[in-house]
């Protein structure tokens, strides 16, 4: 038997909204910790609830203690992610100029259509 697909939306209800809140926090913490375990991988989760509440997993190789393993994780996820800009200078130029290539492109859109019927190319 197949399970039947649900519509992802936000739960009205205040006491079904903290369940399924609940039940959904634990899977993914449990996730997080197989991912770590089975792949021998940094793994770090952080969620806030509704009211402010921190949940957290953290597993670092690298770290031997809890207490350090989340800054270890961070550090490493910002250290790669600059990594990353200066391997690719094109995605700093896109990440510079998007806003005027919207407004180009959309410039454009208005622009190429000679009267009121007709189709709208982008280029």
């Amino acid at each position: 038997m197949v399970r039947g697909k649900i519509v992802i939306r936000r739960v009205e209800n205040m006491s079904r909204r903290q369940v399924t809140f609940s039940k959904r926090r634990r899977g993914l913490l449990k996730k997080a910790r197989e991912l770590a375990i089975l792949y021998n991988v940094q793994v770090g989760v952080i969620v806030f609830s509704s009211t402010c509440r921190l949940y957290e997993y953290a597993n670092s190789t690298a770290a031997t203690t809890m207490g350090t393993a989340m800054p270890s994780i961070i550090q490493n996820y910002q250290s790669a992610q600059e990594q990353h800009k200066l391997l690719n200078p094109v995605s700093q130029v896109m990440e510079a100029n998007v806003g005027e290539i919207i407004k180009r492109r959309s410039q454009r859109l208005m622009f190429s259509g000679k009267s009121a019927g007709e189709e709208l190319t982008p280029y």
